[in-house]
């Protein structure tokens, strides 16, 4: 078989395993790489050339400056303004809700924004008298909106960027997208707010303590459950918070006496109060108090205040099991530590992605180096932040889309496109693609998708004589377009319990949302960037 032949081959297979669900994906993107290998398709520098791309390495770079606004409570704060600011009606309360879940994950991810949000949502909607269901697909469906205002929204515009470059045309600025992006975005928040009345179903939603802590709330309840009288309002802020933590089977703590006042051996920790164990009785945990005082055997609970790094170190103690990580409750702490320097340097990578100044991809390692070097995060924190399922599904996608050029198969199958719709129009061959891109990313990777569908769409422009510029952008609106299934993207996956969603729930809203999106990507983007 020649490598063409190969590479359909390796492409089918990779399309299944993705639908399939049984294979992980960066599972699957790394057997693509290791089959390109293989059948000689690629050599394995070329195989592996993915891993080095400079795109893949400003991806990673992102998600550290998203986890930075999101555990310094930048995110909290732009959430709670939700609360503050919007009224009692449904379709007011998606507006505002669509509005912020685009601007958040225009700088943070689709999935940070979400994730930022969802939470926040379900409060506003109970307090309002409106099931979460109402709320929480338009949530999703804004946020994806969102991606297409900056380069940063999503890898998507990142790599399609990256694929002009390579194919002749130019890479695309900063705000370039939002010349796409705010129409949809327009259009999207319109379309929820009016049609989820009657499209979105009316379910019960998960209780909010699933979700995400609010530390006020949190801070109520440990105050109930302990029966003493503590000061609420300053149990959390920028610097200190409280933990509340189990003490382990096998502790080193138990038969120590713990009362209120004392502090704790290793990080200096202020006991706020103590209670015994369920085991004993509904009734005793109560009557410790502040002034109360326990000799500690397993299964008993202890309140400690201090800074949030040394909760951090205690509740990972082998003695002591966390109720609620402090990590946790930290990021819902609005503008908490580190939150101006977070800001400071996303506004800084900003000004260097828009002004040109430096690739795309030193402007993000910098922005991920300073993040670390004035303390926002630490470095097993920027380890962590990091989606490596993610980065490693585009660095190993990266080399199939190589090879779709390199072995020609790109041209056999824009050969096979041109000899059913003709040379004549070019809206006529971005239909098909987006129509391609649309279905595929409703059940693998938007990312995925893309990196197999731009050689195509290289090819064809190339053949057709126009510029690459459209057909990019074009990609980048259907890519956004997964609306119909929960699998879609994380972000629909994420509302679908808190919600009470089932499979069909989303087609319901999506499929109009998607009639936009194809329209904007066929007849709207070619006025903007003609062929």
């Amino acid at each position: 078989m020649d490598p063409a032949g190969w590479t359909f081959v390796i492409l089918a297979l990779a399309v299944v395993a993705f639908v399939s669900g049984k294979v992980p994906l960066a599972l699957v993107a790394v057997g693509v790489a290791l089959a390109l290998w293989a059948t000689g398709v690629l050599t394995l520098p070329e195989a592996f050339a993915g891993f080095g791309d400079p795109t893949v390495l400003f991806i990673a770079s992102l998600f550290v400056v998203s986890e930075a606004l999101d555990a310094t409570g930048v995110t909290a704060w732009l959430g709670h303004q939700v609360v503050t600011r919007a009224g009692a009606g449904r379709a007011r309360l998606t507006v505002i809700i669509g509005a912020l879940a685009a601007v958040l994950a225009a700088f943070i991810s689709i999935n940070g924004a979400v994730a930022a949000l969802l939470p926040v949502v379900v409060v506003v909607a109970v307090r309002a008298g409106i099931v979460p269901s109402k709320l929480l697909i338009p949530l999703a469906f804004a946020a994806s909106a969102g991606s297409l205002l900056t380069l940063t929204g999503t890898p998507v515009n990142i790599v399609v960027s990256e694929a002009a470059v390579a194919a002749g045309g130019r890479e695309f600025g900063f705000f370039e997208f939002a010349l796409a992006g705010i129409p949809l975005v327009l259009c999207t928040v319109v379309i929820v707010a009016l049609g989820g009345g009657r499209l979105l179903p009316a379910r019960a939603a998960e209780r909010l303590a699933d979700l995400a802590p609010d530390p006020r709330a949190h801070a109520q309840t440990l105050r109930d459950s302990y029966d003493v009288d503590l000061d609420t309002g300053r149990l959390f802020s920028a610097r200190e918070g409280v933990a509340e933590v189990l003490v382990s089977p096998r502790s080193r703590l138990i038969g120590r006496t713990a009362s209120a006042g004392m502090t704790t051996n290793d990080e200096n920790l202020v006991i706020l109060a103590v209670r015994r164990g369920e085991e004993d009785g509904p009734n005793a945990s109560r009557g410790t108090g502040v002034a109360g005082s326990l000799v500690l055997r397993a299964g008993d609970a202890v309140l400690v205040q201090g800074p949030w790094a040394a909760l951090t170190r205690y509740t990972q103690s082998p003695d002591v099991i966390a109720v609620t990580p402090p990590q946790v409750l930290q990021r819902a702490v609005p503008l908490g530590r580190g939150a101006k320097r977070a800001i400071g340097i996303l506004a800084a990578m900003v000004v260097l992605l828009a002004t040109g100044l430096v690739p795309a991809a030193v402007a993000g390692l910098l922005a991920a180096g300073a993040l670390v070097l004035t303390r926002v995060l630490s470095v097993p924190q920027t380890y962590r932040a990091i989606s490596w399922t993610t980065v490693i599904l585009i660095a190993g996608m990266v080399p199939l889309s190589s090879a779709f050029v390199s072995t020609g198969a790109a041209d056999v199958v824009a050969d096979a496109v041109l000899g059913v719709i003709g040379t004549g129009s070019p809206h006529l061959a971005l239909l098909v693609l987006c129509v391609l891109t649309m279905v595929l990313g409703q059940f693998i990777s938007n990312v995925a998708t893309v990196l197999v569908v731009i050689p195509i769409a290289v090819a064809i422009s190339h053949s057709l004589d126009a510029s690459v510029q459209p057909f990019m952008m074009a990609l980048t609106v259907a890519g956004a377009a997964a609306f119909l299934t929960p699998v879609a993207t994380p972000a629909n996956l994420m509302v679908m319990q808190p919600g009470g969603y089932r499979f069909g729930d989303y087609g319901r809203l999506g499929l109009p949302l998607m009639f936009v999106y194809l329209a904007v990507a066929v007849l709207y983007v070619p006025l903007i960037w003609p062929f």
